[in-house]
C-alpha cells in the first residue's frame, strides 16, 4: 500500500527542554508525505509544547486523542479537551503552545502544510526561525537555509556588500 504507516511501528522521539517536554511520532514523513506533515504528540501531566510561535507559510491544525489542556493562542488561552480540533492559520493569529493542565497524557494529532521556505516568529523570544529547503518537521539534511535569529537584528541591505 502507498503511504501506509502504523503508529506503533514507529519510535517516539523524545525533547525535554525547561518547560517543553513530549514525545512525538511523524506520522507524515514516515508514510512517504511530501507535503502534508503530520506528527502524533504526547505531553505528560504539566508539559508544554514547542514555545509560542506562528507560521509565516505554514497552517497547522490540532485534533485532540485523549487528555485535557490548554491552548495558548494570540488571542489567549483556550481549553482542549478529547475530540476539540483546532485550525492554526498563517500569520499572527494562528500563534499556538499547548500546555497539558490535566493529570494524564495529552495526546493529539498536529497536521500542517508543508511549504517552504518558512519562517517562524517566537513573539516570546523575539525572534525568528528560517527554513529553506525543507520545512519545519521536513527533512533537516534537505535544507539549503536554516536558523534562528533575534528579530531586531536587522542590517542595512548593503551592509558587507562590495560597493
Amino acid at each position: 500500500m502507498v503511504g501506509h504507516v502504523n503508529e506503533a511501528d514507529l519510535e517516539w522521539d523524545e525533547l525535554e527542554k525547561g518547560e517543553t517536554r513530549f514525545r512525538r511520532k511523524q506520522l507524515g514523513g514516515a508514510a512517504g508525505a511530501e507535503q502534508l506533515g503530520a506528527s502524533l504528540y504526547e505531553l505528560p501531566a504539566g508539559a508544554r509544547s514547542w514555545p509560542f510561535h506562528y507560521h509565516t507559510a505554514n497552517e497547522e491544525a490540532i485534533y485532540v486523542l485523549a487528555g485535557a489542556g490548554t491552548l495558548r493562542t494570540a488571542d489567549g488561552e483556550h481549553a482542549l479537551e478529547r475530540g476539540d480540533f483546532v485550525a492554526l492559520p498563517t500569520g499572527e493569529e494562528g500563534g499556538h503552545r499547548v500546555v497539558n493542565t490535566g493529570e494524564e497524557p495529552l495526546r493529539y494529532l498536529c497536521v500542517s502544510t508543508m511549504q517552504e521556505p518558512d519562517v517562524t516568529v517566537y513573539p516570546d523570544s523575539g525572534k525568528l526561525g528560517i527554513f529553506a529547503g525543507a520545512p519545519p518537521g521536513g527533512d533537516s539534511a534537505a535544507r539549503t537555509v536554516d536558523g534562528y535569529y533575534p528579530r531586531d537584528a536587522a542590517v542595512d541591505y548593503w551592509d558587507g556588500e562590495e560597493r
